[in-house]
């Protein structure tokens, strides 16, 4: 099992943070990424002993291009997240499906609507760990539809105790500075709960 433990940063200008983060680290791709979040209809009977998950059920289609082709994939996402001084920690279970649209049909027959959509595109690289045995960190400049540009970094670890979301924070928090974000532009809130307040 997996965990996501990242941080997210909004930015005033994309361009500087562009420049030091091809300094840094290995670029990856161009995407773009379309979010559905489907959720619970209450009207309907839930199922029994099961509790649905608060992020919702995310089916994303997403299109990216590296240096040797552009790949199209739907994943299905659905994740526990716990944020704390804006690090979010994620169990995340993710799949991918043949059919987006089939399976979204199924998602409205189990009594699930589509929520917030959101879209994004930017792109990505893989920062190299100083020390020996630690995973890269994933680094993504992204540009949010009705939200502006975010810088998003996330550290994949193989469990989520006190000490490896610590460890992960400083290296998080670390690099946050050496690209010259102050700690004051990191965004706790979700993309779903900023979407949500500008459309209410």
């Amino acid at each position: 099992m997996a965990f996501e433990i990242e941080l997210k940063a909004r930015l005033l200008d994309y361009a500087p943070v562009k420049e030091r983060l091809s300094d840094l680290g290995d670029y990856c791709r161009s995407y773009t990424k379309s979010d559905t979040y489907w959720l619970q209809n209450k009207h309907c009977l839930p199922v029994p002993d099961r509790q649905f998950p608060s992020s919702g059920v995310r089916v994303r289609r997403e299109s990216s291009l590296d240096a040797e082709a552009v790949a199209e994939i739907v994943l299905i996402t659905y994740k526990t997240k716990e944020i704390s001084g804006g690090i979010e920690v994620n169990d995340e279970r993710e799949f991918t499906v043949s059919n987006g649209a089939v399976f979204e049909e199924l998602l409205e027959r189990l009594g699930l609507y589509p929520d917030i959509r959101k879209e994004k595109q930017g792109w990505a690289w893989n920062i190299p760990s100083q020390a020996d045995g630690q995973s890269p960190v994933l680094a993504e400049l992204s540009l949010v539809a009705g939200l502006g540009w975010f810088l998003e970094l996330e550290i994949i670890a193989d469990n989520n105790d006190k000490q490896t979301v610590e460890e992960s924070r400083k290296r998080l928090m670390t690099l946050l500075e050496k690209l010259e974000i102050p700690a004051e532009q990191i965004e706790s809130k979700p993309y779903t709960m900023m979407l949500r307040e500008l459309r209410e």
